[in-house]
């Protein structure tokens, strides 16, 4: 048995309601979720630093951390005892990775005061090389084919520079 006229009619209006509340729905949905950096200018709401980090991301065999550290104790951080000293970087750090998913568990840092200082600069790699001295070149070399690359993968190495947000 066919239904009335007006059942149809209130049905369809009731349809488009409802399609018309959806839309409305989503609509807000998808403004709600615009990314908020969309809205944000640069030197307006936050601002790049000049100081550039160099982050390494290491992984460590288990059981060889003491043993890697000892080395970077060696090498790594003795050559950048050198450039700190000189000038060329800001500082440098070791972080150790508490938890995580596993695949690096050592963090290694350096901090530069800007771009020009990791553009390669001759008179600055003669200076370092002379006060760093061939002895301790030769040595860190050495370290690094026979025990670095034994006990360690370099999972990535990553240029970072800090966004400033302004209040």
């Amino acid at each position: 048995m066919p239904r009335p006229a007006e059942d149809r009619t209130m049905e369809m209006h009731m349809n488009k309601l409802s399609t018309m509340i959806a839309a409305g729905l989503a609509a807000a949905s998808f403004a709600a979720a615009a990314p908020a950096a969309a809205q944000l200018q640069l030197w307006e709401d936050y601002e790049p630093s000049e100081e550039v980090i160099e982050m390494t991301l290491v992984k460590v065999e288990e059981g060889q951390l003491d043993t890697y550290l000892e080395g970077l104790k060696q090498t790594w951080v003795k050559a950048n005892e050198v450039q700190k000293e000189m000038g060329y970087i800001k500082g440098y750090g070791i972080y150790g990775v508490p938890y995580g998913e596993g695949e690096f568990n050592l963090v290694l840092t350096i901090r530069f005061a800007n771009d020009e200082a990791l553009t390669p600069n001759k008179e600055r790699y003669m200076e370092f090389m002379e006060a760093w001295g061939k002895a301790n070149m030769d040595a860190s070399q050495e370290t690094v084919r026979e025990l670095y690359n034994e006990i360690r993968e370099i999972q990535g190495t990553y240029m970072l520079r800090e966004l400033k947000m302004k209040m």
